[in-house]
């Protein structure tokens, strides 16, 4: 007993090693170790915010020069009184993502939290393609609220679907309210055309001759890896979102509520880019083209997510600025408000999504 008791008295100023720790290395070297790989990526993550900025200037604007100056004096010329309901809209836009996966989830989570999830999310997919980021800081919250990993997983995947459908219903909807006239139309092959061309030759070659058929043999051996007494990995994965889909199904008002309230993300980010076309002085653009310009973003964001960017940095303004060009807006004004818009809806909320990162932590 004596014994013990001094070995406890000589571990407790060092700190006793966690679950899984390593017990031969010190507690204090341990801690300074994960420090510094926080701080490394940290620095990593704006890093690429800044490559990604910078590259998505390169991109839309020609010179660099040439695009800020540019950019600088139709900021002068802004019309102000536009910023606050974009600035509105943009806030409601994480609002109504939240309820959609509070829906989808069943479960009764608290929705300031699960909106400073969408924060987080939403900066996480800056770095990460195809909404990779939203898809693991979603899932990880839903963990931490209570539901286990397979079915905070399904709840993801049938949010993301989910998504995809609303899209496409309120697509439907505002061509059928006659926003898909004939510059609608032209500007779907300016976004096709704009976004292939920004995709050099080699990469296309690499990914369809050799990351493709590697994926698709890769998946092939997964569908076929059988554990004892299970299906094979692929069909169980169908099984599990299909099981999820008809969950959500056997709930009509959470189904209604996940599909308006993805719905009302998508029109709120339209609404935004209308608005800031609005307030860019030279587009030309007026209350009574809200709905084309509504119908512009739609087409234009599907385009500009076609290839898998981190947040589609370069394709999505490209394929915007293409789309209003398409619709009578000159080159110049196009960018700015493109820029405006993507300055307050995709850049603005990543410091907001860092902080509430770590209060989430908390």
């Amino acid at each position: 007993m004596e014994t013990i008791a001094a070995g406890a008295e000589r571990a407790a100023p060092a700190g006793l090693p966690g679950p899984g720790a390593d017990a031969a290395t010190p507690f204090p070297l341990r801690r300074s170790h994960r420090t510094r790989r926080i701080r490394l990526t940290r620095w990593t993550i704006f890093g690429a915010l800044l490559t990604a900025a910078v590259v998505t200037l390169l991109l839309t604007g020609g010179p660099l020069r040439s695009t800020i100056s540019g950019a600088a004096a139709a900021f002068t010329r802004m019309r102000w009184a536009f910023l606050p309901a974009l600035i509105l809209l943009s806030a409601l836009h994480f609002v109504f993502s939240a309820i959609a996966l509070r829906a989808a989830s069943g479960r009764p989570i608290p929705l300031y939290e699960t909106t400073l999830t969408q924060l987080t999310a939403a900066a996480a997919n800056r770095v990460t393609p195809g909404g990779l980021g939203a898809v693991a800081v979603n899932t990880r919250y839903l963990v931490c609220r209570g539901l286990p990993l397979p079915r905070a997983a399904i709840a993801v995947t049938v949010f993301q679907v989910a998504g995809v459908l609303a899209d496409l219903l309120l697509l439907a909807a505002v061509f059928g309210l006659g926003g898909g006239d004939g510059r609608v139309l032209d500007a779907l092959g300016s976004h096709a055309v704009a976004a292939a061309g920004l995709v050099p030759p080699v990469p296309v070659l690499v990914v369809g001759g050799v990351l493709l058929p590697a994926a698709a043999l890769w998946a092939r051996r997964a569908a076929r890896a059988t554990p004892a007494g299970r299906s094979p990995l692929g069909r169980a994965a169908l099984e599990r979102a299909a099981a999820g889909l008809a969950d959500l199904c056997r709930r009509p008002r959470d189904l209604a509520v996940t599909l308006a309230g993805s719905a009302a993300t998508t029109l709120a980010l339209g609404l935004g880019f209308a608005l800031s076309v609005l307030a860019v002085p030279g587009t030309g653009a007026g209350p009574t083209d809200v709905l084309a310009l509504v119908t512009a973003y739609l087409v234009g964001a599907a385009a500009g997510s076609a290839i898998p960017t981190p947040g589609g940095v370069g394709t999505t303004e490209a394929a915007l600025v293409a789309a209003l060009a398409a619709l009578g807006v000159a080159a110049g004004p196009a960018l700015h408000a493109v820029l405006l818009f993507r300055a307050i809806t995709f850049w603005a909320p990543v410091p907001l999504g860092v902080l509430a990162c770590r209060t989430l932590r908390r």
